[in-house]
């Protein structure tokens, strides 16, 4: 508050007293913010105006109204009761009775108006105290506030709408409660969550499709949680209707790719012709986890915007559909809405409604949040919110026009609060009433809205009894007749081989390799423009030093990791493929390897090398993102969803902290092509590695991903070189297909002398599910094999090496997913004298690679032979938090995983796995 009052305490007390006497005799001659001073309640309050002119407490009135006119709003459907409030009585602006019937000028009302104060009031409380009450008074900017009331004081709020504009609100109204209906009779006792009580929301929708459309919009990408997701298919999207009732006798959907999912968890595409235009419409996959469905809509919609070139963000818009419980409750919710005001996330604002059921599962709002709307977290991105009732349809168009309207002029988000309720609980099975008598009292003797509106049309003869009949007869026709198409087995077929930017990608395939070479001249070029800058533009002398020592890397034969990956992501480039790389500290990496985005150490001017390697390349994004890990995963899965043609790579800061973003690992990325028949090509650089540095930077949690894998669903890599890097990196471009990427990344490697490759294996090599010891020289004589993945094969190697064991091979899995079964059992035969088999990993027993590949490794041993762990001990925790207690743990791994004989506790019976061991114990 104080900020906004700055302009009064710079002020000296005669300026005060010489402005206020010019408000006095005419408001519009001082300034605004002056004005509503003046006018307030604490100052113009104690001073009344002029005995018979009541002009300045008119001025006060009229911003009183404009901002608190919502809270005396009649927004509950269930409430008969016009709520009253305190802020807008005449007393607080110099006013009384006794004014009522004195002539005003209205100022600054913008609405045509000539009479008496009683008569302004009358159309204040119009416009802001009917059906549609707005909050607006708080956006800092003055051109988007007057224009807002530019299109709501004029018309008092509401919209002038045709006969049959009407009569269309109506049968949307009668369409949306009728699918219910023959839903609950059809199929009694099933789940569908109905949007009975909230239907005005299907009118609302049409309407945005029917505007959307003239206003030149191509696409409408929705978000929606489960509560009338079934009905916005069906008379939104025009899913067939057959195929939504298919879906409640056979439970699978024919598009599902495995598994499916439940039938208020699909999404759906169409095309609806309208006013001579076609509007693609297409709806978001989404799991119970609601509100956690908006950043991935806001990346796929920037993905198509980026796809189409609408860098104006004005032909493809995002609409989020929004719980109360859920928008004011979950935390994803004002990540995402302060995401979205970011450049690399902007998609040029969204649409968002919010179903208002005034309840959730089982909680009462008061219990939920202690704001006054569901809607309040909102005010953190200035959005106007426009809270209307959801049994008042002609308010709720209008909102949903005024909506958009906003939303493209000003490209900024605007909200709509449907305050509506819910007929049933929280699903049809459920009973309401065990927590919410009163409530459900009160539901079970009101009127529908679509009733509602038709006695009001035909009241007022925009319709008769005879035309209502029809309607109600035409849709029930409707319903039966794709009722008897299913039952006569004439379902139409929804599976689709993917098309438009997806064409020429397959589904499925066993073929996991590809071709990731490049040319020597290629990657010399990379490495020569990448450490190229402007003329004048002045590098960090340390920074200087790593880009010039990429250029001699290759002329030495020896590249790094930050070598590895710039050749990479140059390559794939310069090849036309786009890259997308974010993370916290992305930009430079946080371990200070990368250097992607230049800073000018004089000036602070920024440039970004690989967007500079040459005419025709791809596009190149790399930016540091907010301290925040599940919005921003979010946005780029979806953005992965909708091009397959950018690598999109989400970086962890440390890889334990993808956990907080698990919800998108979990329902998501792990799982979205088997439920949803959605490929995604997401890679994740989860830095991975045991130096000591606590239980909270040691681990990546390599055993979750591991667990989540099955079907192909993922690849899961722990490298040991650039070249593997390289080629892993190159492979999720090279492939007709996209899978999710898991990459553990390095962190000690990433200067760790042995950690280079050769020129060689970039452009002759491949990617290497495993990597064989290239440091024995008689296979015949290797008794033992030490099975690794990362980081503690380079600690295994300098220990070998101390120790002179000829007699131990040193493996490497690169890819612990899916699983090298094959390529593991053609090096087990190099290896024909070796029985004892270590599987040695730095992370605790419980946790690791162990638990999920042990039985994969014992599926390819050799006959005889005998597995073991090597670990350490079962922990509740990742790592040690004392750096001594670390080193002396690894010490301890070492001398087991080459201890003679067993390295721990002996098999209990004769097989061939013996017992884990864990040191002193699990």
């Amino acid at each position: 508050m104080s900020s906004r009052l700055d302009f009064i305490q710079r002020a000296n007390a005669g300026y005060i007293e010489k402005l206020y006497a010019e408000f006095l005799k005419d408001p519009a001659s001082v300034p605004e913010e002056w004005a509503l001073f003046f006018a307030g309640f604490d100052f113009a309050g104690s001073r009344p105006a002029a005995a018979g002119t009541p002009t300045a407490g008119v001025f006060g009135l009229v911003s009183a109204y404009r901002e608190f006119g919502h809270r005396a709003a009649r927004l509950d459907p269930l409430s008969t009761a016009a709520p009253s409030e305190p802020l807008l009585e005449l007393s607080n602006f110099g006013l009384s009775e006794a004014d009522l019937d004195s002539p005003v000028e209205p100022y600054p009302f913008r609405g045509e108006f000539s009479g008496t104060l009683r008569q302004l009031i009358v159309e204040l409380s119009e416009t802001y105290c009917g059906p549609l009450g707005v909050e607006f008074m708080d956006i800092p900017n003055r051109r988007r506030r007057e224009w807002l009331q530019e299109r709501m004081e004029p018309n008092r709020n509401r919209p002038s709408l045709s006969r049959d504009e009407r009569v269309a609100i109506l049968r949307e109204l009668m369409t949306a409660d009728a699918f219910e209906q023959f839903l609950h009779v059809k199929y009694v006792g099933q789940k569908r969550f109905s949007l009975e009580g909230g239907a005005t929301l299907i009118p609302m929708l049409e309407t945005l499709v029917e505007r959307s459309a003239a206003r030149g919009i191509e696409q409408l990408v929705i978000g929606m949680p489960h509560r009338g997701r079934l009905n916005v298919l069906a008379n939104v999207l025009h899913k067939p209707l057959e195929s939504i009732f298919a879906e409640f006798e056979t439970g699978a959907p024919e598009e599902a790719a495995n598994h499916g999912d439940v039938k208020y968890h699909l999404g759906f595409a169409s095309v609806r012709a309208t006013g001579g235009r076609n509007l693609a419409l297409s709806m978001h996959y989404n799991p119970s986890h609601l509100e956690f469905v908006n950043p991935v809509v806001l990346g796929s919609v920037r993905a198509r915007q980026e796809i189409t070139g609408d860098a104006a963000r004005e032909r493809t818009v995002p609409l989020l559909i929004h719980g109360d419980a859920a928008f004011s409750g979950e935390g994803i919710v004002p990540e995402t809405l302060s995401l979205a005001q970011l450049s690399p996330y902007w998609t040029g604002g969204a649409l968002h409604i919010v179903v208002n059921n005034q309840v959730g599962f089982t909680t009462s709002p008061s219990d939920a949040r202690h704001s006054r709307y569901a809607t309040d977290i909102a005010r953190i991105i200035e959005a106007p919110v426009f809270h209307v009732n959801g049994d008042e349809p002609e308010a709720a168009v209008h909102a949903m026009d005024l909506a958009l309207a906003y939303r493209m002029e000003f490209k900024r988000d605007a909200i709509i609060d449907l305050i509506c309720y819910r007929k049933h609980g929280h699903n049809e099975l459920d009973d309401p009433t065990f927590t919410q008598p009163t409530m459900y009292a009160a539901i079970a003797k009101h009127e529908p809205a679509s009733r509602r509106y038709a006695r009001r049309l035909i009241e007022e003869g925009a319709i008769d009894a005879a035309g209502l009949q029809a309607i109600e007869s035409e849709i029930e026709a409707t319903l039966q007749a794709a009722h008897a198409r299913l039952r006569g087995g004439e379902v139409p077929r929804t599976a689709r081989e993917p098309s438009g930017v997806w064409s020429g990608m397959r589904w499925d395939s066993e073929e996991w390799t590809a071709d990731t070479r490049a040319p020597r001249s290629l990657l010399e070029r990379i490495a020569r423009d990448a450490a190229r800058v402007p003329d004048g533009f002045q590098v960090h002398a340390r920074v200087r030093r790593v880009l010039d020592d990429r250029v001699k890397m290759l002329e030495q034969d020896r590249v790094d990791w930050g070598g590895g990956e710039m050749l990479a992501i140059g390559s794939l480039l310069l090849e036309g493929e786009h890259v997308r790389l974010s993370g916290q500290d992305s930009g430079r990496g946080t371990f200070s390897h990368r250097h992607a985005v230049l800073h000018d150490s004089a000036t602070g001017r920024r440039w970004t090398p690989l967007q500079h390697l040459g005419p025709g390349q791809g596009r190149f994004e790399v930016f540091d993102t907010p301290l925040s890990e599940a919005a921003p995963l979010g946005f780029e899965y979806g953005y992965s969803t909708a091009d397959p043609h950018t690598l999109v790579i989400w970086e962890a800061q440390f890889g334990d902290f993808a956990n907080v973003a698990q919800v998108y690992i979990d329902q998501f990325l792990a799982s979205g092509e088997g439920k949803w028949r959605r490929m995604s090509g997401l890679t994740l650089l989860l830095p991975h590695g045991y130096e000591g540095q606590g239980p909270e930077h040691s681990s990546a949690r390599l055993e979750r991903f591991l667990e989540l894998c099955a079907d192909g669903n993922l690849q899961v890599v722990n490298l040991t070189t650039p070249a593997q890097l390289f080629h892993v990196l190159r492979r999720q471009q090279k492939r007709p297909y996209r899978r999710p990427l898991v990459v553990l990344s390095p962190k000690s490697l990433l200067r760790h002398r042995q950690a280079v490759s050769a020129l060689r294996d970039f452009t002759d090599g491949e990617f290497h599910t495993l990597l064989d010891d290239p440091g024995v020289a008689a296979p015949d004589r290797v008794g033992s094999i030490l099975l690794c993945s990362g980081r503690l094969f380079y600690t295994l190697l300098e220990a070998r090496g101390t120790r002179g064991r000829e007699d131990v091979a040193l493996v490497r899995l690169e890819q612990l997913y899916p699983f090298p079964r094959l390529e593991l059992t053609q090096l087990f035969q190099r290896y024909p004298q070796a029985r004892d088999i270590r599987w040695v990993q730095e992370e605790p027993a419980n946790m690791g690679a162990w638990r999920n590949t042990r039985h994969r490794l014992e599926g390819v041993l050799p006959q005889g032979a005998t597995l073991y762990l090597v670990a350490r001990k079962a922990a509740p925790t990742p790592a040690s938090g004392s750096y001594p207690q670390h080193a002396e743990q690894e010490h301890q791994l070492i001398e087991r995983a080459f201890r003679q004989g067993s390295p721990g506790a002996a098999p209990r019976a004769p097989r061939r796995v013996a017992r884990a061991s864990e040191g002193s114990g699990s």
